[in-house]
């Protein structure tokens, strides 16, 4: 998806370069968010996206200086920080292993439900997502989710079990890909009873003392 030369020439050097995180960026990422809530990816034009965002190509160009890759880049890294924010809050709100890992896999069900622009792209351009769901890439997603909320569910293990954590989080991941890709009629990651059975049927019993009380962080 790199923009060809041509469209990069359209660069105003005279245009003020918008600083990382400015209101401008923002606003160019909000933009191309709804675009691809609507149409998607492939028929969301850079052109398209300054005209939404009320900026100028050249404009947009000076805030994403690689164009439409750099620009889904910054979004992807965005919303991914905003998903994980909401999952780490779920955690630290829990009170023992189990109750972290059902909170943490509903919140984010329901965050992946609410999010017009992926729910589009699952729907219509799954092929977006097979780069990172091929055998070794998954498996880097896997190490990746471990590394992310491992650390978090530590305190809800015993000091001998605390490295176990990381394989808390893989295993809670693997269930989530699981059922995004083949869902289950009658059990729903996004409600909170099928999804506490789940996480007591197919990942607690690994751990031996997974009701301990929480230790302090």
């Amino acid at each position: 998806m790199t923009a060809p030369a041509a469209e990069l020439r359209l660069v105003d050097a005279d245009a003020p370069a918008p600083k990382p995180g400015s209101d401008v960026e923002d606003r160019i990422l909000d933009a191309a968010l709804v675009l691809v809530a609507r149409w998607g990816v492939a028929k969301t034009a850079l052109g398209d996206i300054a005209k939404a965002a009320g900026c100028s190509r050249a404009t947009l160009y000076r805030a994403f200086p690689g164009g439409k890759q750099h620009l889904f880049l910054a979004l992807g890294t965005r919303e991914l920080a905003t998903y994980r924010r909401g999952i780490l809050d779920a955690i630290d709100a829990a009170d023992e292993l189990g109750d972290a890992l059902t909170r943490a896999l509903v919140v984010a069900a329901r965050l992946l439900h609410d999010h017009d622009a992926a729910q589009f792209i699952l729907e219509h351009e799954p092929e977006l997502l097979l780069p990172f769901l091929g055998f070794h890439q998954v498996d880097l997603l896997y190490r990746e989710t471990a590394t992310a909320f491992g650390p978090r569910l530590e305190r809800f293990l015993p000091a001998e079990q605390a490295d176990r954590a990381a394989w808390a989080a893989e295993w809670a991941a693997r269930l989530f890909i699981t059922y995004l890709f083949n869902p289950h009629e009658r059990r729903d990651l996004a409600v909170i009873d099928d999804t506490r059975t789940m996480v007591h049927t197919f990942v607690l019993p690994a751990f031996a003392l997974a009701t301990a009380s929480p230790r302090t962080p």
